[in-house]
């Protein structure tokens, strides 16, 4: 994957050589309207040749207007990933939802179909997932942002009498699987509706619900 930016298009310039917003409220309106565009424009068109052209194109504007409002082109992808990821979480939510008495593998059965429909429609956060591998040091914010958005939703989905500890090893078997899911999905171009993964995700939390708060894994 080849870095985000085209420097013929203003993306090597410095954000400080323009003017900058200033967090006025109309200018967060607009700062908004501008993000929105540009996130659906990533949505449908993945993060390949994502640039400061492309973005100001997407939102019927400049670059220069771009650089008023963003910090430059990593800092508008980064936004444009956490909207998205921000919809993915609406998925998570609705599993937290829930009836408490639920189990927490009968919680995610439940709601995967839904899942599943948003992921269809968000592979580009996988892609995010290879800048993170392609460029640690330029994009390793991505792969932590995801877990700041996601950790408190699903740490609130296990059972309250869990130790800490157990219920972050939990999310992260959960945050693992997820992502292992989307980029086989789209490696493989196979259907997420029915993947033995997820079947696999749900016996072993079965089986991590049965097991006593006290026994030994």
């Amino acid at each position: 994957m080849e870095p985000i930016g085209d420097p013929g298009d203003g993306a090597g310039l410095q954000s400080s050589s323009y003017p900058r917003w200033t967090g006025s409220k109309r200018g967060e309106a607009r700062r908004r309207e501008l993000l929105e565009k540009v996130t659906a424009d990533v949505a449908a068109n993945g993060l390949v040749d994502f640039s400061l052209r492309r973005a100001a194109a997407a939102a019927g504007t400049t670059h220069k207007v771009l650089l008023y409002y963003f910090d430059g082109p990593d800092d508008l992808l980064a936004e444009a990933i956490k909207r998205l990821r921000e919809r993915r979480g609406e998925g998570l939510r609705a599993v937290a939802a829930l009836p408490s008495t639920m189990s927490l593998a009968d919680r995610l059965r439940a709601t995967w179909p839904k899942l599943v429909r948003a992921e269809a429609n968000l592979w580009v956060i996988t892609q995010s997932m290879g800048l993170v591998l392609y460029d640690p040091d330029r994009y390793g914010h991505l792969g932590r942002d995801e877990g700041q958005q996601y950790h408190a939703v699903l740490l609130g989905m296990c059972p309250p009498h869990w130790t800490e500890e157990r219920k972050r090893e939990v999310v992260e078997l959960m945050l693992a699987v997820f992502r292992g899911l989307l980029m086989d999905a789209r490696a493989r171009k196979t259907p997420l509706d029915d993947a033995p993964a997820f079947r696999a995700l749900l016996r072993a939390l079965e089986l991590e619900e049965a097991r006593p708060s006290g026994a030994s894994p």
